[in-house]
């Protein structure tokens, strides 16, 4: 039995419609859709999402509505018109989006939420009478009726615990069940929306409820690239990967499946599959706890932008108690993340975003511990991007690392931090911003070709 999740370019166009009907009745196991909302079907068109997001900002700020409502209703309605569909549902799709300019806006702490969760409900709703109009035994079923109570936060709602005993009920009912993702509800019954990459999350949710066979999460690739194919021309395609290689990949910078989105799959232990809906019998790439094939030293090669380094430098600073925790004590006072924390006995470097550090924050942060860490040298290094060597094999290869190094330094790259975590899963690398291109190819012609 399988949960598969059709992402917005899989359900943009009638003609994608179509892709996703047939890969839903090729196979019997396929019971639980999860949808997003309609994608762009051009380079120049527009998202419904980001349709309903002008939608709602006009209605907010009292400002002419009229235009985003009725396009919104139009993208569904001539999708209807070109499936053929003679159902109630258009009323019901029309008349959902219109009803939305009659929320309270004043203390309406989930007025946004309800907003943007009407892209992909309307849409559950036209596809599950899409379905049905071809002769699928098809229903579509709201989040709420489904069992997905989620955490009273809207933007970033979490499920609860005690909601995957009330999903599993939809083992017992019977046909193709749409739900449409990126959404649930609270106890009391408001709208609240996960954070990026929604819809994949409640595609994850579900599996784990239904304790499902598998996960499928159907987007435009093949699966997942061994490196981003904008960077390395014509990157291989990773036919297995872990969880844990997964979350390293994402973390730096693999936007094909949001990382948050694997948790619920993962402690359920349910597998995923990344497949392509325009290529639907390409095996795609299979996320499982372990590796069922053998695999080399590394899976792939993620990089990410956006990063700066707090340094700090103090003699006999490992002899200092205390002295780590006064550091992340003022991170955390002033609500800053670190990602990473290479150290040596006199020195130590903290990673972070850059975008938590404005110039305010910035000035106080070095003002803080200039005054209580008393560093000798102290200063915060801006510019750098992050690469990610991955794979769970480098811990049974040797030099796995200095086959990195070498690449880099042959390309006339230099390394400003390297990080190895203790369960070697992945290698850290961090350099200038201006050399991560270079830096990726040089690294992927070293480790494949």
């Amino acid at each position: 039995m399988k949960v598969t999740k059709f992402g917005g370019s899989s359900l943009a166009s009638t003609k994608q419609f179509k892709k996703v009907l047939e890969i839903v009745r090729s196979d019997e196991a396929r019971k639980f859709i999860v949808v997003s909302a309609p994608g762009k079907r051009s380079a120049k068109d527009v998202k419904v999402t980001d349709s309903l997001i002008a939608y709602y900002n006009a209605y907010r700020k009292g400002e002419d509505y009229e235009y985003f409502q009725t396009s919104i209703i139009k993208r569904y309605e001539d999708m209807a018109s070109e499936l053929g569909l003679n159902t109630p549902v258009m009323f019901e799709i029309a008349q959902n989006i219109k009803a939305l300019a009659t929320l309270p806006i004043e203390g309406n702490q989930y007025l946004y939420d309800t907003f943007l969760a009407s892209g992909e409900n309307n849409n559950a709703k036209l596809i599950a009478a899409y379905f049905q109009a071809e002769g699928l035994a098809a229903r579509y079923l709201h989040p709420k009726d489904a069992g997905i109570i989620v955490t009273d936060e809207p933007g970033n709602a979490r499920i609860l615990p005690e909601s995957y005993e009330k999903i599993n009920y939809l083992n017992d009912v019977d046909g193709v069940i749409v739900i449409p993702g990126f959404f649930g509800v609270t106890s009391a019954g408001e709208v609240c929306t996960f954070s990026r990459g929604g819809s994949d999350i409640t595609g994850s949710i579900i599996a784990a409820g239904v304790r499902a066979n598998l996960y499928e999460n159907f987007t435009d690739v093949d699966g997942i690239f061994a490196a981003h194919p904008g960077i390395v021309d014509n990157p291989h395609t990773i036919g297995e990967l872990t969880y844990r290689e997964m979350r390293e990949l994402a973390y730096a910078g693999f936007s094909v499946l949001h990382d948050e989105a694997l948790i619920p799959a993962y402690r359920a232990k349910v597998p995923v599959v990344i497949k392509n809906t325009n290529n639907p019998t390409h095996p795609g790439t299979r996320i499982n706890l372990k590796h069922t094939e053998k695999a080399g030293p590394v899976i792939g090669i993620a990089s990410d932008d956006g990063f700066a380094s707090i340094n700090i430098t103090k003699y006999l600073m490992n002899r200092e108690v205390g002295f780590g925790r006064k550091l992340l004590s003022e991170l955390e006072r002033l609500g800053i993340r670190f990602e990473h924390m290479p150290s040596g006995i006199d020195d130590l470097s903290v990673i972070v975003r850059e975008h938590e550090l404005s110039p305010e924050i910035e000035r106080t942060l070095l003002e803080r511990l200039t005054e209580i860490l008393d560093p000798d040298e102290i200063d915060i290094e801006h510019g750098l991007s992050i690469i990610m060597i991955v794979g769970e094999g480098m811990k049974r290869h040797i030099g796995v690392t200095a086959v990195g190094t070498t690449a880099l330094s042959k390309k006339g790259i230099n390394l400003e931090i390297i990080n190895q975590g203790s369960s070697e899963v992945s290698v850290m690398f961090g350099i200038k911003k201006e050399n991560e291109h270079d830096a990726v190819e040089a690294l992927y012609e070293a480790y494949y070709r």
